[in-house]
């Protein structure tokens, strides 16, 4: 049903110090929670590395798991060509699973965060493995037109909460300014 590739090994990346090296720039944790709203959130620390090694990268639209999170996400338009380390893993999706439904459940479905949650157990470091993931059980799948509208209606739904947040952030802001102001006058 789904595809692994593992993200390339960061440590063994050769820097290069020539310009006519290629020029990526890793994929983070920031890019991932941008991509999962949908949103460009202008956060990501930008690092980047020039090298002629064969390295992989993203594509718009590809699956991709943080085994440092545990969340997925759909890759957008931005992080194209971005290099991803061992600590993402990229799912590609069979013909039976819809990639935005895929997402839902690693994020979501409780079934999955409890084979998770097994796996963990006794652990110091909460850091999920590709095994882990290789081995999830996902439960009886709707149709895949079903499955397109409920991945559509949780990308959505977690666009507009972003929104929601953002404009409470910048309410609050404009109200602390006004308090500000009138403490002084």
């Amino acid at each position: 049903m789904v595809k692994f590739v593992s993200g390339s090994p960061q440590f063994r990346i050769k820097e290069s110090s020539e310009d006519a090296a290629p020029l990526y720039t890793f994929y983070g944790q920031p890019d991932l929670e941008a991509d999962l709203v949908g949103m460009d959130t202008n956060e990501s620390d930008g690092k980047q590395v020039r090298t002629f090694d064969k390295v992989n990268t993203l594509c718009k639209g590809d699956v991709v798991f943080s085994l440092i999170s545990g969340k997925s996400t759909i890759v957008g338009v931005k992080h194209q060509g971005y290099l991803y380390t061992q600590n993402y893993v990229k799912l590609v999706a069979g013909n039976k699973v819809d990639p935005k439904y895929l997402v839902f459940l690693l994020n979501e479905d409780q079934s999955i965060k409890k084979q998770f949650q097994m796996g963990l157990q006794g652990t110091q470091v909460l850091k999920y493995t590709l095994k882990q993931v290789k081995e999830l059980e996902l439960p009886n799948l709707p149709t895949i037109d079903k499955q397109r509208l409920i991945g559509e209606l949780y990308f959505n739904q977690l666009r507009l909460a972003r929104l929601r947040k953002g404009v409470a952030n910048s309410e609050t802001a404009i109200m602390l300014q006004k308090l500000r102001e009138a403490s002084y006058s």
